[in-house]
């Protein structure tokens, strides 16, 4: 048996939050795009499998701009204090399979040599309502170990069936209190999409980037990259940033900004010299960093297959290209090697 959700009783749902001050999030239609947003209104949400939000999650946990303390002089006493910390309750709907899967894969970063409790505290006043998705052709979530109906990171999870219905898989206690009452046993069930074919091989590339730390790969694609940063910024699983002093000089914030393995000036030193002085040695450092060095360090791949880099590039990049490749060449010498 199944557990089934209408359409009605979705929105009766998201309406109670609303009007009980919690703070609900899902997919909205802004201009033409779609956007993961806070709503005011239940109408706001769209269900829709086959689109692809604009922005990632990621911001509803780790903010493009947050405080983390205020420092102020009373004559010459240095008075610091720490910001506050969220303390909403959260709720985000509709979010991609994918988007959800990178949660445990940005914990190991907030948690490793030091714990960042204003990450720690949105995770944990957050649950997430998954919708299973249709992948199109920059998916590629079966190639990083995913799937178009994966529940990890996720607290529950919609699967629509038609006629404004949807199955419900609920994965722990902070999805089924969100539901409660509202759903109800059934014969029906939801049909989830195909995921997308394999489009390489994650432990190859691991390997080959270890041993070719210079290919000349980086060299060939990158030469059209823009360098704007686009790509790490949708990215669910890019957590760059930057700290910075923001006010005057008597009071002011510590805050976090979000950053860009991409940006020319993320590794400027202040002598001059920049050791990734170009584009190709930061779109390097970006996939030996997504596809080896920190799978090296904990276990998991720093990509979930969104193919958000892509989909939103100006020039259609993105990380698929690079391990594509890296994976054909690798083929390539082991074949020379027996041969």
């Amino acid at each position: 048996m199944s557990k089934i959700l209408t359409q009605d009783k979705l929105k009766e749902i998201i309406s109670t939050l609303i009007s009980d001050s919690k703070r609900v999030v899902a997919p909205v239609s802004t201009a033409g795009k779609y956007f993961y947003r806070e709503v005011s209104n239940s109408n706001e949400a769209i269900f829709n499998s086959v689109i692809k939000p604009t922005n990632s999650i990621k911001e509803f946990f780790f903010p493009q701009h947050e405080k983390i303390c205020n420092y102020c002089y009373s004559g010459k006493e240095l008075i610091v204090s720490d910001a506050e910390l969220f303390e909403s309750e959260q709720i985000i709907f509709g979010s991609r399979p994918c988007e959800a899967a990178a949660l445990p894969v940005l914990d190991k970063v907030f948690s490793w040599d030091f714990q960042d409790r204003f990450f720690q505290r949105r995770r944990k006043q957050t649950t997430v309502i998954t919708l299973a998705c249709v992948p199109d052709d920059f998916c590629f979530c079966t190639s990083v170990g995913l799937s178009a109906d994966n529940n990890s990171g996720a607290d529950a999870m919609l699967i629509p069936i038609g006629n404004n219905e949807f199955e419900v898989r609920l994965f722990t206690e902070k999805g089924k209190l969100i539901f409660n009452d509202k759903i109800i046993e059934s014969e029906k069930s939801g049909d989830v999409s195909d995921s997308p074919k394999i489009k390489f091989d994650a432990n190859t590339v691991q390997n080959y980037l270890s041993e070719h730390f210079g290919d000349d790969v980086f060299d060939r694609l990158s030469i059209k990259c823009l360098g704007c940063g686009a790509c790490t910024y949708v990215c669910p699983t890019c957590h760059c940033f930057d700290i910075a002093d923001e006010g005057g000089a008597s009071c002011g914030n510590r805050v976090k900004n979000w950053d860009s393995c991409q940006f020319a000036f993320f590794t400027h030193h202040a002598s001059g010299h920049n050791p990734r002085g170009n584009q190709s040695a930061r779109q390097r450092n970006r996939i030996q960093h997504k596809f080896r060095i920190y799978p090296d360090k904990f276990g998991s791949i720093l990509c979930t297959g969104c193919g958000n880099c892509a989909r939103e590039c100006s020039v259609s990049l993105g990380v698929l290209p690079y391990v594509e490749l890296l994976e054909k060449k690798s083929k390539s010498v082991e074949k020379s090697k027996e041969s």
